[in-house]
């Protein structure tokens, strides 16, 4: 079965979106292609006539530091991630979130642009994303910008993202600050099936600033609690500013679960289940980042 007609591997950002605007359609970009593939395999993607791959773009597998913020190409493989030791420093969630992508093989090729490009509500690289309150590049034929994270999503599985027009470029992740007075950590955790399907049930990433015993900002992202990526905004209301206790952890959690909207899937668990779950996960990992902040 010939799943594609045409071929194109440019050399550089501008090619690759000449390449997009120019060659015959339909076109799709191709990174990692392991949804991709798979999806055209069996009938879940529109058929293509022409594949771009974008792995050689250089501007798309960066890793540096620009600033006082950290830039991390959309098209690197995810474990260039999980093995680097600036984002290991500044952004242990995302470490974390890209170990359990997939399986050692996955994560040689997939890369974190498709894992977020599939604006998917539970993706374990975006969710972490989402709590670490990135900036992500995107570039088109009139130029490059830079948007908040969160205004990617637009729906389950619907990007932003102009299709055939514009290319995820890369993410700008916050370095950590730390002074004598406060520290900065951050956590990933999901729950999913024990039978080796590598999808969440439910994910929590938490990024947070600790002053001594007081919570003084914090960020919490839950998936999938909402049509989009979601953010606990309530519950870090109810935390910020105040001091990690019983009391204090209660209520976060009575308000991230009247703030959530968890669905049920055949696939993964029910809406109830998740409910049921995110209690003990969500004080697993802020927890975790607590415990990481001294």
């Amino acid at each position: 079965m010939t799943l594609w007609q045409n071929y194109l591997r440019p050399k550089t950002l501008a090619e690759a979106l000449d390449a997009l605007t120019t060659a015959p359609k339909p076109v799709a970009p191709i990174a990692g292609g392991t949804d991709l593939l798979i999806d055209l395999e069996q009938g879940r993607h529109a058929p293509v006539h022409t594949l771009v791959d974008i792995m050689e773009v250089q501007e798309l597998i960066a890793l540096e530091k620009r600033g006082d913020r950290l830039f991390v190409g959309a098209g690197l493989p995810v474990n260039r991630i999980i093995l680097d030791p600036l984002i290991v420093e500044h952004a242990r969630a995302l470490v974390e979130a890209c170990e359990l992508i997939g399986g050692p093989q996955v994560r040689n090729v997939a890369t974190l642009g498709g894992n977020v490009a599939h604006a998917l509500p539970a993706a374990d690289g975006t969710i972490a994303l989402l709590a670490l309150d990135v900036e992500a590049e995107i570039a088109g034929l009139s130029g490059n910008r830079r948007v908040p994270f969160g205004d990617l999503f637009l729906g389950p599985g619907k990007s932003a993202l102009k299709h055939g027009e514009e290319l995820l470029v890369g993410f700008y992740i916050k370095t950590l600050k730390v002074s004598k007075t406060f520290r900065v950590s951050s956590s990933f955790k999901r729950i999913m099936r024990p039978q080796g399907v590598a999808l969440p049930i439910i994910n929590v990433a938490l990024w947070l600033e600790r002053e001594q015993d007081t919570i003084k900002e914090i960020r919490i992202a839950v998936g999938p609690g909402a049509a989009t990526p979601f953010r606990a905004t309530t519950a870090e209301d109810t935390l910020r500013s105040k001091k990690l206790d019983d009391g204090s952890l209660e209520a976060a959690l009575e308000a991230l679960l009247l703030q959530a909207q968890f669905r049920s899937s055949a696939r993964r668990a029910s809406a109830i289940y998740r409910n049921h779950l995110v209690s003990g996960l969500f004080q697993d990992t802020l927890e975790a980042a607590w415990d990481r902040a001294v």
